[in-house]
């Protein structure tokens, strides 16, 4: 529990400085002992108070027993995660603490212990203009990887394990594609620099002759 909550520090301060921009959120999935796990999302209140305002316009909340209500029922019907491609992930018990920062908490279960792939769709925040959502998975001997959902990826991202990191399926032929194309450009330029080379040595030993001056008394 002390490494989670040192983990949860960390990450803390490094977000400390969007807490209040309701355009970014973070959401954190950390293993504690014993393969257990806590899902823990933060935004600003802001944020949070946006969504239940468009998701329950039917329902208003009257107490702030009721916002924390609504927010735990908002993200449990819009964040999807499996593993390995199985079935989702349950949530257990969830808290809200409130604040300028909101936090959310739940339990997770039916994370397995070995893991291959990880698909997640988060679309909590999908309604607030140009959101962007780090996501972070913490697992033991892993590392520290942040990801964004955005509009861009349709706040869907594809992971698949490397070694002991989390990578985003497709990086790996992105990258290769990208140092292919370079070292074709590079070789491009090589053989156009190397023409020109010798065109100019070609023009230094085959211009004409100058003839001498005569000059003539």
């Amino acid at each position: 529990m002390k490494k989670y909550m040192l983990l949860l520090v960390v990450f803390g301060f490094s977000m400390a400085s969007f807490s209040h921009n309701p355009n970014v959120s973070t959401t954190m999935l950390v293993e504690k002992e014993g393969n257990s796990w806590v899902l823990q999302i933060s935004a600003s209140l802001t944020a949070f108070q946006q969504e239940i305002r468009t998701h329950f316009a039917e329902t208003p909340y009257q107490t702030p027993e009721e916002f924390r209500q609504m927010v735990l029922e908002h993200i449990k019907n819009n964040l999807e995660i499996s593993f390995n491609g199985e079935e989702d992930i349950s949530f257990g018990n969830g808290a809200v603490k409130l604040g300028h920062e909101t936090m959310v908490v739940f339990e997770v279960f039916g994370i397995p212990s070995e893991i291959n792939s990880v698909l997640v769709t988060n679309k909590a925040f999908k309604d607030i203009h140009q959101n962007q959502s780090a996501l972070v998975l913490l697992k033991e001997g892993f590392g520290k990887d942040r990801f964004v959902l955005n509009n861009g990826n349709e706040h869907t991202l594809s992971l698949e394990v490397v070694g002991n990191e989390f990578v985003e399926v497709g990086q790996n032929e992105a990258g290769f594609l990208s140092s292919s194309i370079g070292v074709i450009l590079l070789g491009v330029s090589a053989i156009l620099i190397l023409g020109l080379v010798l065109l100019g040595v070609g023009y230094l030993f085959n211009r004409p002759k100058k003839v001498p001056l005569t000059i003539v008394r």
